[in-house]
């Protein structure tokens, strides 16, 4: 059976926005050249001229990030302290990495607004409509209009997101970990913030980040390819960087298809 993989990440550079200022990564790449000073600190007085090439350990990468930048995943005790009726929320190094392996759903909702907040109807509708049904452990990926918006200045502020009785709706259906290829699960803040003024409800804010306080799960933030993938009929690798006590983990997220399903499809 041959398989076909679809990177589902990003790739982390100084250049591509897909951060607001404050949180974006840094890279300084050193050459070849330039690490000969770094073998000298397990070779005392060694020369460039004295290596092969006169090169050093070979090419490397200083990196800063938080464990929010690129494709990564969310912990439950990124949204809240506690989850489950007030267990302590599990951190990215306690995630059942059996959540991290599972069928793949995928909910196309590009044709909704900037700043709309999904609902539980709207999910029902979708999977309605791709003859889907929910099956414990699943992993539910949304396609928004940040999929096509990669780069773009304004980033930040492009997708729908999954508000609290949407998130619920899969959560009680037993999917612990979902996936968007927006900045945040939640509809971008800025919109947020202008339906906070108008009504004083303060609720609104990361209302699907916290429905992780009654069902602890787990979101992939900042996925990009989902226009590539079936409604269904694939498998999600996400499997995140072990930080001890984090709220979250870089991923490289990938979906699996195997040859039947593309047959299927076509």
């Amino acid at each position: 059976m041959s398989r076909r993989f679809v990177d589902l990440s990003i790739t982390l550079d100084n250049e591509t926005i897909t951060d607001p200022p404050f949180m974006r990564p840094r890279i300084t790449y050193q050459t070849h050249l330039e690490t000969v000073a770094d073998m000298q600190h397990f070779f005392p007085g060694l020369t460039a001229e004295q290596l092969p090439g006169g090169m050093g350990f070979g090419a490397a990468e200083n990196v800063t990030l938080t464990t929010h930048n690129g494709t990564h995943l969310d912990a439950p005790w990124h949204y809240h302290p506690t989850m489950d009726g007030g267990k302590r929320a599990i951190t990215i190094d306690e995630v059942p990495l059996d959540w991290c392996f599972r069928p793949g759903v995928k909910l196309d909702f590009r044709q909704f607004e900037n700043g709309y907040v999904a609902t539980a109807g709207d999910v029902e509708a979708e999977l309605e409509r791709i003859g889907y049904e929910l099956r414990p452990l699943d992993i539910v990926l949304v396609n928004t209009r940040a999929g096509a918006a990669l780069g773009d200045p304004e980033f930040v502020h492009i997708g729908c997101g999954m508000g609290y009785e949407a998130t619920m709706y899969l959560t009680t259906r037993g999917v612990r970990v979902t996936g968007t290829d927006a900045w945040s699960w939640d509809a971008p803040f800025s919109y947020t913030a202008k339906r906070v003024a108008e009504t004083g409800d303060t609720s609104l804010i990361w209302e699907g980040h916290k429905a992780g306080r009654d069902i602890g799960y787990c979101h992939l933030e900042k996925l990009h390819n989902l226009e590539a993938l079936p409604a269904h009929g694939f498998t999600v690798s996400c499997f995140p960087h072990k930080i001890r006590g984090a709220s979250a983990g870089w991923t490289r997220a990938v979906a699996i298809i195997d040859d039947e399903t593309e047959s299927q499809a076509a």
